[in-house]
């Protein structure tokens, strides 16, 4: 049987934000919560543009930060669609610092899984992703992520049986 979904591109979306002070601890790093849901509010549009439905995050995955991230500091988000299954895509995201001249830093990266669902919220299927060979190795690091999290969560499964 073939698989009738449409085959579709990523589209990269950009979020730009500046650091408050509130969002920061005592030294003026932004705190890595806030961070966070700026990564999930960008890669959840991704996700939604991608699949045209309505989506909800299920996990974030393989977050790393690298470098800090200062108040005043204007941050770029990017996130695309590099992984999908057949309800469920996973969004590589990374957020940067602008450090002047047209330069940017990468400060923080990170996997998020989300479910396309649809009025009812019941599970529905996404595109197949058309990939990109530029997307080539976020989908390697992707399809790893996701292999890691599925024995990750099968050891929880026992342990908790």
């Amino acid at each position: 049987m073939s698989d009738s979904r449409p085959v579709k591109r990523a589209e990269e979306m950009v979020n730009w934000n500046i650091v408050f002070p509130n969002q920061a601890n005592p030294s003026g790093n932004m705190f890595g919560g806030d961070v966070l849901a700026i990564m999930d509010t960008t890669a959840a549009m991704a996700a939604k543009r991608f699949s045209e439905t309505q989506v909800s995050t299920v996990t974030v995955e393989a977050v790393h930060f690298a470098k800090p991230i200062m108040v005043g500091d204007n941050i770029k988000t990017t996130a695309k669609v590099v992984l999908v299954g057949n309800t469920s895509m996973m969004v590589k995201t990374d957020v940067y610092r602008d450090i002047g001249g047209n330069k940017l830093m990468k400060c923080v990266s990170a996997f998020l899984n989300f479910v396309a669902f649809d009025y009812q919220r019941m599970p529905t299927q996404v595109p197949i992703l058309e990939l990109l060979e530029e997307d080539e190795t976020a989908h390697k690091m992707a399809l790893t992520i996701k292999e890691s999290a599925k024995r990750r969560q099968q050891e929880l499964n026992e342990i908790l049986a």
